[in-house]
């Protein structure tokens, strides 16, 4: 199979799924996990943090970041295209009682500092109280500037607000720009990391903080459901994603941008190479294609897709250059 709807599709390796049976286990709840422990404390030294707690997910991972920094009635400033406002079935609202604030992002993933000053709720019983700004790198495969990150921190601290990137692919963002993670996480009080999309393992995410907010997070994990107990046996998965996945997600970038080359060979896709910045491509597909039917026609074939005006292209671990021209064949003869 030949599967382009994103990189959570990934399958742990044959070392990886050794790790796994592998791993020493203990009930997590209790604290007991010697391989969850290993990972948390492990993540927060490597990423220049105080303390780390694994979740099942990056969307839970968001939220208990957004439960531990606000309270009810507060509010967090976040841009539309965020994928903890527009794409987490509403978490922060209806579990939280947390007002999101979305403000449009600029076409760079930005959002300017104007809007976000004018959108600050003034102190009065009128208003939710605005606590937070969430950022979120990459976003749509895009990359948050340094600049713009710094800019930011100092932005938040202009106005007693703490700062949270959802950075479940902050990794590609540091490769992208050749830096060390910690230069980007370091502007921030708390932050997510997704192990399940391009850094292969099969479950789970990471959320970074103080001692103070992991605590906190940890009580929320356990309200909503998320407490584990043997979960050694993924968390085993995750560390191994961390140590040895991380410096290839180049290739994964190398293939979008060859990928997006090879869309823009065949009529009625268009791709703007400027944007390839990570892993992802975004196609402009004529309106005379029958999208339905195009994607039926080539999951007989194996080869899976997105729908939508831009389609979404995501390259990952399982995707090698002769799958983009296997693709690129097939799509050009079911066209």
């Amino acid at each position: 199979m030949i599967d382009f709807r994103s990189d959570t599709v990934t399958r742990p390796s044959d070392k990886m799924r050794q790790v796994m049976a592998a791993a020493l286990v203990g009930d997590d709840v209790y604290g007991d996990d010697t391989t969850v422990n290993d990972l948390e404390l492990w993540a927060a030294e490597r990423h220049g943090f105080e303390a780390a707690i694994y979740c099942t997910s990056g969307t839970q991972a968001n939220l208990l970041a957004l439960m531990a920094h606000c309270e009810r009635g507060d509010e967090y400033l976040c841009g539309q295209q965020a994928h903890n406002y527009k794409f987490e079935g509403g978490g922060a609202a209806i579990l939280g009682s947390i007002q999101p604030q979305p403000l449009e992002n600029d076409a760079d993933g930005s959002i300017p500092f104007s809007k976000l000053t004018a959108a600050i709720k003034p102190l009065d019983p009128h208003f939710a109280r605005t606590k937070l700004l969430s950022l979120e790198n990459t976003i749509n495969g895009k990359v948050l500037p340094l600049e713009y990150i710094q800019q930011a921190r100092e932005f938040v601290n202009q106005h007693g607000l703490q700062m949270h990137l959802d950075g479940a692919r902050v990794y590609n963002a540091a490769v992208a720009m050749n830096v060390a993670i910690t230069e980007i996480v370091k502007y921030f009080d708390s932050f997510t990391i997704c192990l399940s999309k391009g850094l292969g393992a099969p479950v789970g995410s990471l959320l970074l903080g103080d001692k103070t907010l992991i605590a906190k997070a940890r009580r929320w994990r356990k309200v909503l459901g998320g407490g584990m107990r043997q979960a050694g046996i993924i968390a085993a998965a995750g560390k191994l994603a961390l140590t040895e996945n991380v410096e290839r997600l180049a290739d994964d970038h190398h293939n979008a941008r060859y990928l997006a080359e090879q869309l823009n060979t065949v009529d009625g896709f268009s791709v703007n190479l400027q944007h390839i910045q990570t892993n992802m491509a975004f196609a402009k597909v004529d309106q005379h294609i029958d999208q339905t039917q195009l994607i039926a026609t080539l999951k007989q074939q194996d080869i899976l897709i997105s729908g939508g005006n831009p389609m979404r292209f995501v390259t990952h671990l399982d995707i090698t250059t002769a799958d983009i021209d296997t693709f690129i064949a097939a799509l050009k003869s079911a066209l």
